[in-house]
């Protein structure tokens, strides 16, 4: 694989995100962001989410701040057309897989183990 033009990676994150978002709750969405936030807010101890956002009951939008690159996702490796993302803390097996198309463009969204 070449290496990836950083600023291509940070435009597909920003996307990304900004897709995550636009999807969770969507009819549709239920294999993907959905799923992915209503999962850990059942499956975390009230700990992690009073260390990570102040309140043992986080809301879904604070699930979806909290997200980030997966550190197993490694852009010289895997490529740029799909990015993980995850929970910090090492504290699930679980990410949201965010699939492009060949024009940079988000495809597909899905939680993934």
């Amino acid at each position: 694989m070449c290496d990836p033009d950083p600023a291509e990676i940070e435009r597909r994150t920003y996307a990304a995100i900004a897709a995550i978002r636009a999807v969770f709750g969507a009819k549709g969405d239920e294999d993907g962001a959905t799923l992915f936030v209503s999962h850990h807010l059942e499956e975390l101890e009230e700990s992690y989410w009073t260390e990570r956002v102040q309140k043992p009951s986080p809301k879904p939008s604070d699930v979806l701040d909290l997200l980030i690159r997966s550190p197993d996702w490694d852009p010289e490796e895997d490529g740029i057309d799909r990015i993980d993302f995850t929970l910090p803390g090492d504290v699930t097996n679980y990410v949201l897989c965010v699939e492009f198309d060949a024009a940079g463009k988000v495809q597909q969204i899905v939680m993934e183990s």
